[in-house]
């Protein structure tokens, strides 16, 4: 049984319209003033209302306006009743939130029908409602199960820690390591473009496949020659039009040199300590285009010294494209300085830290507009 709420202060109208409506089979609550009906509409929370437009203490507007902002009313169907009839006036009818009108003196037909056409959309609105959590829900079951498939932190040679913060319920960033003999590890980390399942998909793929070696080359320590099979599995026009980013590197621990090779993404930072107070900073990126997008595109890598006590940061640009109120971005430049300045305080340089410092540039946002990623590998 749906439940109506009549707002009038008119007792001849609210007797009408109760009586009237409780024949319909409807359960009927009245309210003979706009904050009592305000209030009974918070309580109660009905399907449809139907709310005089003059009234004492609170006009019709009003109430309409107070119910739209309420979260729990936003499916409740409203129905201004009023004896105005100008354009103006239903024009700000309708800029307060009212659905329909109903005009004096009140033809019980019409009543009726009105009614029944409002039940009809709320009813509507509630099972998208419904669609809507029910979706969440698995969406929110999914990004689970991705982050699940992430690897665990690392101790050793190498210590390896890791934040990820999906934009939504899923997210198009995805990032492993291993060691893949006795003296090489590799990192990566894959931005897919956009959000949710679509940038989900490509980037689960490419941590199956590479996880699989299942990609047509023989040495996966060889960030361009794993780029280049990457590029030649993902074309974008055999992928619903879908491209990634990715950095790759592999590090030997017998000669402390990492060998790297990005596509269209941001550089690793490595930090080594220096006679300065801050440590140094180099940028690790090499020329080369987005996986999936020109088959003929080239990848190049390139390698450096890692000194002992070194840390790499390999993120995705989530974490420094934020945008600022007036509307510049903060920016690479930036976030490597606080990089830097975490780094000469250990408690402040793990990755949740980071993150947490990071979140005050963010203009206030208790969230992150795009997927973001940070890897922190410690060299010993």
């Amino acid at each position: 049984m749906f439940r109506l709420l009549i707002i009038d202060d008119d007792p001849t109208i609210r007797r009408l319209l109760e009586r009237t409506l409780t024949k319909q089979g409807y359960e009927v609550l009245v309210a003979e003033d706009g904050v009592a009906g305000l209030e009974l509409a918070c309580s109660q929370q009905p399907a449809l209302i139907i709310c005089d437009w003059m009234m004492p203490k609170m006009d019709g507007i009003e109430v309409c306006r107070r119910v739209k902002l309420e979260a729990n009313l936003s499916s409740t169907f409203f129905i201004l009743l009023t004896s105005l009839g100008s354009v103006d006036d239903r024009v700000r009818g309708l800029d307060a939130g009212a659905d329909d009108f109903l005009s004096k003196p009140i033809e019980m037909n019409e009543l009726k029908a009105r009614v029944r056409a409002g039940l009809r959309l709320h009813q509507l609105n509630q099972d998208l409602k419904e669609q809507k959590r029910l979706l969440e829900e698995e969406m929110a079951e999914a990004a689970d199960y991705v982050k699940t498939l992430l690897p665990a932190p690392m101790d050793g040679a190498v210590g390896i820690s890791a934040k990820f913060e999906p934009s939504s319920r899923l997210g198009g960033d995805c990032f492993d390591f291993y060691w893949l003999d006795d003296d090489r590890l590799v990192v990566y980390l894959v931005d897919a473009a956009g959000h949710g399942l679509k940038a989900a998909l490509p980037s689960l793929s490419v941590l199956n496949l590479l996880r699989s070696r299942s990609l047509p080359i023989q040495d996966y320590g060889s960030p361009s020659e794993v780029l280049r099979a990457l590029n030649g599995a993902f074309q974008m026009n055999d992928r619903n039009d879908k491209y990634f980013t990715a950095w790759y590197g592999v590090y030997s621990r017998r000669t402390r040199s990492l060998a790297y090779a990005s596509a269209g993404h941001p550089p690793g930072i490595l930090l080594s300590p220096s006679k300065e107070s801050l440590p140094t900073a180099q940028r690790l990126r090499t020329v080369g285009l987005p996986v999936g997008m020109f088959a003929e595109a080239k990848y190049s890598e390139a390698f450096c010294e890692v000194p002992p006590g070194s840390t790499l940061y390999i993120f995705s640009d989530g974490i420094y494209e934020l945008g600022m109120p007036d509307g510049t971005v903060w920016g690479l430049d930036p976030f490597v300085e606080v990089l830097r300045e975490c780094w000469a305080v250990p408690e402040r340089g793990a990755v949740e830290q980071i993150v947490n410092r990071v979140q005050d540039f963010n203009s206030g946002r208790s969230y992150f507009e795009d997927d973001l990623s940070l890897l922190r590998l410690q060299f010993a």
